[in-house]
């Protein structure tokens, strides 16, 4: 089994560059940590960066997860291809594009693109952003499969996640203790279905609820809570389609409570989703 140590970034290709920079700064409330390549790097913690947006088509994404040792990426890369999965090595200039000291690269059974890096760069600088959301750090994804129970076979067999519970046919996977680093929802196409950042408290999220309806931008989903992690939530639109979502609370599965836990099962209804009321406007969050 391959062991994932953490999510690490989100690549997202983009027509409109200048314009995904001011989203990601002024509402998102991300930093801007440089622009090179044709690309812009954003930070929401201690990482180099996050989350960076490309020059490029937007249904192109790509999802990084990091591994902990030079030999558990090359083993990485060696039990992928024994399982029929084409490996990508990662060439020096395109490392340096992702601040990584190596990484691969794989298309998983649904078509989304992954990557697995190592030694992946932290900066000495703190986050500190245009905007004060309240963003703690860059926390989960959603992910688009065409077929959950497959896939769920995938992450979980192949990789090192564990299902914490579900919701219909949608799995939701953690790779370390905090609830889940990736949910798989199903799809007719690929790609990245939302982004999770972490925000403080609950304060945070309301305030970005009044700002971001002053600002026009769509709320997709919330104020919420969610019964599977218990964090509350709001997810709203972002560039190119991508979702983005602010959370706090979620639940933490310690390794202790991970000898006794058990995935629970919830219907796909707008109740498994929020257990305040409120009804999501994302056709994947929809029965």
């Amino acid at each position: 089994m391959i062991r994932l140590h953490d999510i690490r970034y989100v690549r997202l290709g983009t027509r409109d560059l200048e314009g995904a920079i001011r989203y990601a700064t002024t509402v998102l409330g991300l930093e801007l940590a440089r622009r090179e390549h044709g690309a812009a790097y954003f930070k929401s913690d201690s990482r180099d960066h996050t989350l960076c947006y490309f020059e490029g088509d937007p249904r192109d994404h790509t999802a990084a997860f990091e591994v902990d040792t030079p030999e558990e990426l090359e083993r990485a890369g060696a039990v992928l291809e024994r399982s029929g999965y084409a490996v990508a090595a990662g060439r020096r200039e395109e490392a340096e594009q992702r601040y990584v000291r190596d990484f691969l690269s794989f298309i998983d059974p649904s078509g989304n693109r992954i990557e697995l890096v190592h030694a992946p760069q932290h900066s000495g600088r703190r986050y500190f952003p245009g905007r004060d959301a309240g963003i703690t750090g860059f926390s989960h994804i959603g992910l688009r499969t065409l077929d959950a129970r497959r896939d769920e076979a995938f992450w979980t067999g192949l990789l090192s996640a564990r299902v914490s519970d579900r919701i219909g046919e949608a799995p939701l996977l953690r790779i370390d203790e905090v609830h889940h680093k990736i949910a798989l929802f199903p799809s007719a196409y690929p790609g990245v279905q939302h982004i999770n950042h972490q925000v403080e408290s609950i304060d945070d999220i309301m305030r970005a609820w009044y700002q971001l309806r002053e600002w026009n931008v769509p709320i997709r989903f919330g104020p919420g809570r969610h019964p599977t992690s218990g964090a509350m939530f709001l997810y709203f639109d972002g560039p190119d389609g991508m979702i983005y979502e602010y959370s706090t609370g979620v639940r933490l599965i310690s390794a202790e409570a991970e000898k006794t836990h058990r995935p629970r099962s919830f219907p796909a209804v707008p109740s498994s989703f929020c257990m305040w009321g409120a009804k999501p406007d994302i056709p994947e969050f929809k029965s």
